[in-house]
């Protein structure tokens, strides 16, 4: 299948890739020009220069940049490029309401667009392990699933436009609340004197276990935060959820409250530190990191 790319970062470049060698033809897309070229080198693509020459005669165009505005440009730039009956995915964390809005302008020139944003992170990216919570048409979706394989271990399809971003909400909402209270867990076993590595053999296996504890407990007592996904972001997404919250009347007070917590992360330095970072704001200033 011909596929274009849009948006080469940490997550969108490994993707890419293994479309590449999943045997598909190419076109890479990024907004810093050299980063796509080097990209498109290193791996066999091809490089793009614009939306519309990578999205040029294109049946599948997959997205994974920024935020709604990012989106919005790269979705009206590719639209009257497209082949028929196109399919466009996007895998950018987004509000429902930009993915309601794309699936109907998309709609208008016969393409499909799904909302599919992934969970598992950079670690997930890089394996092909991702999650892929997806809203949009259904029919659309399977006919490209198999594409999608390439670097998901899961598709699921949640329901129509803008379902997807509901659910990954869901997700951001999960991870807050675990992560804060695991930062909160190792702070008190330090203060309580207790070997962080100790009390990590006997509560990950009963009922506390979860993937932040068996990846990030050890991290995170050891005051290192270079994991990937970062604090800006996660603001970013949490500010997504507390805005759909509004609207349709959910009460979410840890969530809010974390939040707010990863703005004091921020206000130590650490904007690109990942979201385990949470920890940070409870070590004593001596055991702090000096950067991100």
């Amino acid at each position: 299948m011909r596929i274009a790319f849009a948006g080469l970062g940490v997550m969108g470049a490994p993707m890419a890739r293994h479309l590449i060698t999943a045997g598909h033809e190419v076109a890479g897309y990024n907004r810093s020009p050299d980063k796509a070229r080097a990209w498109a080198q290193a791996h066999g693509g091809r490089f793009a220069a614009t939306v519309a020459e990578a999205a040029d005669g294109t049946e599948l165009f997959i997205l994974c940049v920024g935020d709604d505005d990012d989106v919005r440009q790269v979705v009206t730039e590719a639209l009257p490029h497209l082949a028929e009956e196109a399919v466009i995915v996007d895998h950018t964390t987004t509000s429902a309401k930009v993915a309601r809005e794309m699936a109907e302008r998309a709609a208008q020139r016969g393409v499909a667009f799904i909302d599919a944003p992934v969970s598992g992170g950079q670690a997930g990216a890089e394996t092909g392990q991702l999650s892929v919570m997806a809203g949009g048409d259904a029919d659309a979706l399977a006919r490209i699933e198999p594409v999608l394989r390439a670097y998901s271990k899961a598709i699921r399809h949640m329901g129509p436009a803008g379902a997807g971003q509901l659910t990954k909400m869901v997700n951001q909402i999960c991870i807050a609340g675990v992560v804060q209270g695991l930062a909160e867990a190792v702070h008190f076993a330090e203060r309580a004197g207790l070997d962080t590595d100790a009390v990590y053999e006997a509560v990950s296996k009963g009922a506390a276990q979860s993937w932040q504890m068996d990846n990030r407990w050890k991290t995170m007592a050891e005051g290192r935060f270079d994991f990937g996904f970062a604090v800006d972001w996660m603001r970013k997404d949490l500010g997504l959820v507390l805005d759909e919250a509004r609207t349709n009347g959910s009460h979410l007070a840890v969530t809010a409250l974390v939040d707010q917590f990863y703005s004091e992360v921020q206000s130590l330095g650490g904007s690109r530190w990942d979201t385990s970072s949470l920890a940070a704001r409870l070590q004593d200033r001596s055991r702090r990191p000096s950067g991100g």
